[in-house]
């Protein structure tokens, strides 16, 4: 988001308003104005006139879970304005609210002609990317209708029907048609001297396929106590560092942020849960990977999350073969739509299994978080899951047949199906991508991890030695295995993967330090990793890059190439603190702290990769979401690697 941008997030609800309130509908820098609710655009323009003239911006919108701005009539500095416009936005579920405040500044009489202009374009989320994919819509319509209180705007295309209610209090004394599909809700206001008049709109959402009664709050000031309230729970109990603040004011800002990033997902009976979003703007909506690490950071200090995400996962878990979703029975889901599109089949992911990691971090959640919360019921109930997971593993993911975790580019998603999931990011030092199936290095250290914990299900709680005994040789195996086929001599490092012919993918990346975190390297490979990863092209100043600098293929405003991530970092610290390399891990923590400390405590998901010996502040990654659920929770486990040091 640029700083002409400012988000708003509730659960499965976001809108994107620019600085003096108003949506435009316009996409720039990477995210779209609007109000969205389940991947689709239910409002894409909201622009306020005062007599017929877009007043100025005198205070614009900042960051908040409100939006608050003040707006003045444009004019000189002999012609003091003759009115000044109070606007505060928030967003709940499904639903945005604003309350307009116009206050005269003249002793006389004043008659203004106020207008809020609005449409309903319901875009799905797919089509506003910057991918040049074009989609048909056959047999779609969009209609008005005029309310005594506002304007309905409805959509619909074959069986799928879309609406947003516009209602104000007062009502306006007109509505007008625009020429362009908008509407123009206007009021005459005669205000006396130095007197006020407000105005509450109210604006419902109501997706294809929303069953419950939906309702709108009072007024921004209600939502804004009902989020904080739900902040609260989520910050309530948790013991925060009190020497060093600043890790503190990370962890809480990470924790108010999961609560805004919840959203509804199903459990295996039916239950409704909830669970954490990947992010926002692009991706409010259950991914599995996000949801997986997210919970395994919270896991210590929040247990709840985690419980909900391995329900809500174990419901989508893959139980057929589908070549168009690259699912396969046992597969653990990699992201969940509700739009238009998905509903159509016009893109994969209404549920799309293109994840090589999902499944590996389903089973070392549930065997984490039953070693730390003792909940060994859920354990059982998830045990037929569990073992299809690994059924999955074994099978379709390639641990027998090809020895690792493989993946194949997916040609109507995506191409890399590791969390480095960008085009490019797996490649070798010069750039190269590699040719046929990919075996990632960090996938192989998750598989290992997942074996081994549910080794330990198997034998503490399932009562079932035989099994148990079959995943620890099998993961004994995978690490002898992957430290003769992935060491790099010369390096002392580990390739970043094997592609189809064995041969080693030989970039120097962050995924190496997954393996710590995994523990699949022994002792002395993992110290030289470990050591490796705070030498200068690694080690930024701001956290561990993706990608070494000095690489034909490092790149410092990559996706996935030369950037800082959070949550890797996050993972990596985590995997130092295992090695007994402490130090390192509390210089990889300070780097994240600092950062997070630049932006109002508020780590996103990417940073750039340039080097803090240069930059004196993180520089930002043009297109990073702003919230981010992984990157919320990092702090939290930078909390559980180094304490309060």
């Amino acid at each position: 988001m640029t700083d002409r941008h400012h988000l708003l997030v509730y659960g499965g609800t976001f809108a994107a308003v620019g600085d003096g309130g108003d949506i435009s509908g316009v996409r720039a820098a990477g995210s779209p104005e609007g109000l969205f609710v389940r991947d689709a655009r239910h409002l894409s323009r909201w622009q306020l006139t005062v007599d017929g003239a877009v007043p100025q911006t005198l205070s614009p919108v900042a960051d908040g879970d409100t939006a608050r701005c003040v707006l003045v009539p444009r004019g000189g500095r002999n012609e003091p304005p003759a009115y000044t416009l109070f606007r505060e936005q928030a967003v709940g579920d499904s639903a945005f609210i604003e309350s307009l405040r116009v206050t005269s500044n003249r002793p006389v009489p004043t008659t203004i002609r106020l207008a809020v202009t609005a449409d309903a374009d319901f875009t799905d989320q797919f089509e506003l990317r910057s991918d040049h994919r074009t989609y048909t819509k056959s047999g779609a319509t969009r209609s008005r209708q005029v309310l005594d209180h506002g304007v309905e705007f409805t959509y619909q295309r074959g069986e799928w029907r879309s609406v947003t209610t516009v209602t104000t209090d007062p009502a306006p004394d007109a509505v007008e048609e625009t020429g362009t599909g908008a509407r123009r809700m206007v009021w005459t206001l005669d205000l006396a001297p130095h007197s006020t008049a407000e105005l509450t709109l109210r604006v419902m959402a109501r997706p294809h396929g929303e069953k419950r009664a939906l309702r709108v709050p009072r007024s921004p000031a209600a939502l804004s106590t009902q989020l904080l309230s739900q902040e609260g729970e989520f910050v309530e109990g948790v013991a925060f560092p009190t020497g060093w603040p600043e890790l503190a004011a990370a962890c809480a800002r990470g924790l108010a942020d999961l609560a805004a990033l919840q959203v509804t997902a199903t459990g295996p009976d039916g239950e409704e849960l909830r669970v954490p979003a990947a992010g926002a703007p692009w991706f409010l909506a259950l991914l599995g990977r996000d949801a997986l690490l997210t919970s395994l950071f919270a896991l210590p200090y929040r247990p709840r999350p985690a419980a909900a995400t391995l329900l809500a996962l174990a419901a989508t878990q893959a139980t057929r073969t589908a070549a168009d979703a690259v699912s396969q029975p046992g597969k653990i889901v990699h992201e969940v739509r509700q739009g238009e599109l998905a509903h159509f089949g016009q893109v994969p992911y209404g549920r799309y299994y293109g994840s090589v990691d999902a499944t590996p971090l389903f089973l070392i959640l549930l065997g984490t978080y039953v070693e730390q919360t003792a909940d060994t019921a859920l354990a059982r109930r998830l045990e037929p899951h569990a073992r299809a997971a690994i059924g999955w593993m074994l099978d379709h993911g390639g641990l027998t047949t090809r020895g690792y975790l493989v993946y194949r580019a997916d040609q109507g998603g995506l191409a890399n199906q590791n969390w480095k999931d960008s085009p490019g990011a797996i490649c070798s030092s010069d750039g190269t991508r590699p040719a046929g199936p990919v075996m990632a290095a960090g996938a192989q250290g998750y598989a290992y991890d997942a074996l081994r914990r549910t080794a330990w299900l198997a034998r503490t709680v399932w009562q079932d030695g035989t099994y148990a005994a079959l995943l620890e040789q099998a993961a004994g195996d995978l690490r002898d295995r992957f430290q003769r086929d992935f060491w790099m001599a010369g390096h002392s490092f580990p390739a970043l993967a094997l592609d189809g012919s064995g041969h080693q993918v030989d970039a120097l990346a962050s995924d190496a330090g997954h393996l710590l975190w995994s523990g699949l390297l022994d002792k002395e490979y993992g110290e030289l990793v470990g050591r490796r990863l705070l030498e200068p092209d690694f080690f930024s100043g701001w956290g561990v890059r993706t990608l070494a600098s000095g690489q034909p293929a490092y790149h410092p405003l990559s996706y996935h190439r030369g950037s800082v991530w959070p949550h890797d970092n996050a993972l990596i610290t985590l995997g130092l603190a295992r090695y007994g390399l402490h130090d390192e891990a509390r210089t990889v923590a300070h780097a994240l702290v600092d950062a997070a400390t630049t932006t109002g405590h508020r780590l996103p998901e990417v940073l750039a990769g340039y080097g803090r010996d240069t930059h004196a502040e993180p520089v930002p990654y043009p297109h990073a979401c702003v919230r981010e659920s992984r990157s919320a929770a990092a702090p939290l486990a930078l909390l559980t690697a180094v304490g309060g040091a």
